[in-house]
């Protein structure tokens, strides 16, 4: 369940607090690896006014995004306790009420962020990998050639233990996150305490003149700049795990200014030191200190893709629940944290992407160019969905959430504009992967939507299947049948498909229907409802209630019923599932051209058996052909 701070108390508070530094902010943490050196790599000069400047650029871009917009505003948008993409998504659509349009409107910019969200999984491990190991360039330049095959072995270790869970790692992720900050911090201060001038940067001044002394450059300069906040929307994210207000705590108390110290440091050392920016960060440390503070960064760098996984089984759990895309196998890898899952076939596939990624860029530099450009796509998105909330669902005056949406929209498109310059060397990578994932999404979605037509066409009403059990002089047998239903109005096709084919019925029946709410948990309290039908009450309707971010349990739900009164004898009861083979017809609604690509999702989609946790000794499966 997620987590509330309402009520907590300091300790608690503090407690969650030195929690989620080991979680939510290893993206954002681990950008001074390669924000600085990448922003003058951009062929700046280094010089008083262009570090500084290039710093206050930094500094009210922390602060206006993650700050003002995440920690601030966005992070009250919360459904239930929830947050992430499609949670907020979810709570935007309560405020579409019967307007289809801009329910559709929802769906689609949520979709297309929860795409571009897929496109920074891939390339935040391999930037922030590869940026840690090549530190070894700095240290020892002659185990440069050692660099990639370092990279590769970290990742691949990391995707490994995937499928044994996090829960044992994750108790050493708040330790070695809170001295990883503790040490960004003291790098800083040991530069800033040499030429403390640097702190001026906080005035936007500096900002502004560096943007209108050098035009065009100054546009190009903001693409690399959005690298110092990749990883604003984790704080979002992952606030159902630890609450508001301990995400908000470490974020101002010791997140932010230690990133900030280390930011304002590196500037420090290049104004000292113009020949530092080949690798400022390691160059701001103590000879003595290089090794341990590779391994750290490393530590470091492996924890920030580690939560980026991890988010990238939430989303695609929280996806699947919604109908958003085929069923996959989840595993829980924790017995306590009901938010610890594991998606083998969403693993796989991650690492296969992250190791072509990067063999083929080689560098943190030349992965800087494809860097960006989803975060940003991702960051219009959550301020549209939050948009939404603030008018439609809070009610702010119209005044205040245009300003809202006016602010943050153009902060936003700055960043995807100067980010869309790197599309030819680099950033058509994620958009083509947020593009492929998008239409299997919106094909997975369209059709369902015929498949729901085809059964809402054919449906037999309960009211109406008296007369048809009479007609055919139906025999009755002992024992339960349950049918499995995707829809909640009718008999579904597999009963009728059983019933005519062998005119039998059993002595109690139950069509059972399994129904995911637009909220994250539903309790058990409210997870049955039961409807008998016939004259003798021995047909029912049964209906399970979940939030997106449970997963159902058949088996455990129905044994719940014997309090509702629904006595079910597992040893005498069959389960009826169909198991649709689907075409269509020559003037389908589908387009031609998504037709393969749906027949393959709904093929390859995971039995309804293992995912609904069916007990599969009891299962009969008939097979019924469907033309759409």
């Amino acid at each position: 369940m997620s987590i509330s701070s309402q009520g907590h108390s300091k300790q608690q508070v503090t407690v969650l607090a030195l929690s989620a530094i080991g979680v939510v902010f290893g993206d954002i943490g681990t950008s001074p690896l390669y924000a600085v050196k990448e922003v003058f790599g951009s062929h700046l000069s280094i010089d008083k006014t262009h570090v500084l400047g290039v710093l206050s650029l930094i500094f009210w871009s922390l602060t206006l995004v993650v700050t003002t917009k995440y920690a601030i505003f966005i992070m009250r948008a919360n459904n239930k306790g929830e947050g992430g993409i499609m949670a907020l998504m979810a709570l935007a659509l309560q405020s579409a009420n019967d307007n289809p349009k801009k329910a559709r409107f929802i769906v689609t910019i949520g979709l297309l962020g929860a795409a571009l969200f897929y496109g920074d999984s891939i390339i935040t491990p391999a930037i922030s990998v590869l940026s840690a190991v090549e530190g070894l360039q700095i240290i020892a330049p002659s185990l440069s050639h050692y660099v990639l095959p370092i990279a590769i072995t970290v990742l691949s270790a990391l995707f490994i233990v995937q499928a044994k869970g996090t829960g044992a790692v994750g108790k050493m992720f708040s330790p070695i996150m809170c001295l990883w900050f503790a040490i960004l911090g003291i790098l800083g201060i040991n530069n800033i305490i040499n030429t403390p001038a640097v702190l001026a940067a906080v005035n936007p001044y500096y900002a502004v003149h560096l943007l209108l002394e050098l035009g065009w450059h100054g546009f190009l300069i903001m693409g690399a700049v959005v690298l110092a906040i990749t990883g604003a929307e984790a704080l979002y994210a992952d606030m159902g795990h630890f609450g508001l207000k301990p995400i908000r705590y470490a974020w101002f108390s010791f997140v932010f200014p230690a990133l900030l110290l280390n930011y304002f440091g590196q500037g420090a050392l290049l104004l000292d030191h113009p020949e530092a920016v080949k690798n400022p960060f390691y160059l701001m440390a103590p000879t003595w200190a290089m090794y341990p503070l590779l391994i750290l960064s490393t530590l470091a760098s492996v924890i920030a893709s580690q939560a980026v996984i991890s988010g990238a089984f939430s989303v695609t759990r929280q996806a699947i629940q919604l109908g958003y895309c085929p069923r996959m196998n989840i595993s829980h890898t924790s017995g306590q944290e009901v938010g610890q899952v594991y998606i083998p076939a969403i693993n796989w596939l991650l690492m296969v992407s992250v190791f072509v990624v990067v063999l083929s860029f080689e560098s943190s530099s030349a992965l800087a160019s494809a860097y960006g450009i989803a975060v940003t796509g991702t960051m219009i998105v959550d301020t549209l969905l939050a948009f939404i909330v603030i008018k439609g669902i809070w009610q702010w005056k119209k005044s205040a959430s245009v300003a809202f949406l006016t602010t943050f929209l153009t902060v936003d498109f700055l960043f995807l504009s100067s980010n869309s310059l790197k599309i030819p060397t680099g950033g058509w990578l994620p958009l083509i992967i947020g593009a492929v994932l998008f239409l299997m999404m919106t094909t997975w979605i369209k059709g369902r939507a015929l498949l729901a037509e085809y059964m809402d066409e054919r449906r037999v009403l309960f009211e109406d299947l008296e007369d048809k059990i009479i007609s055919h002089q139906a025999v009755t047998v002992k024992g339960s049948a349950i049918y499995l239903a995707k829809s909640v109005h009718g008999v579904p096709q597999v009963f009728l498909h059983n019933f005519e084919h062998n005119h039998v019925l059993h002595k109690q029946i139950m069509v059972l229907t399994i129904v995911t709410k637009d909220e994250p948990y539903v309790d058990v309290a409210h997870r049955i409802k039961i409807r008998a039908f016939g004259k003798n009450n021995n047909f029912y309707r049964v209906k399970l209630y979940y939030g997106f971010m449970q997963n159902p349990d058949v088996r455990q739900a129905l044994e719940q019923c014997a309090q509702e009164g629904l006595n079910i004898d597992f040893k005498q009861t069959s389960f009826f599932i169909g198991s649709e083979r689907v075409s269509f017809r020559k003037k389908s609604p589908m387009p031609k051209w998504r037709r393969p690509l749906f027949r393959f999702l709904f093929h390859n989609a995971s039995s309804a058996i293992e995912f609904f946790k069916i007990p599969v000794e009891r299962v009969i499966e008939l097979g019924i052909r469907i033309e759409l």
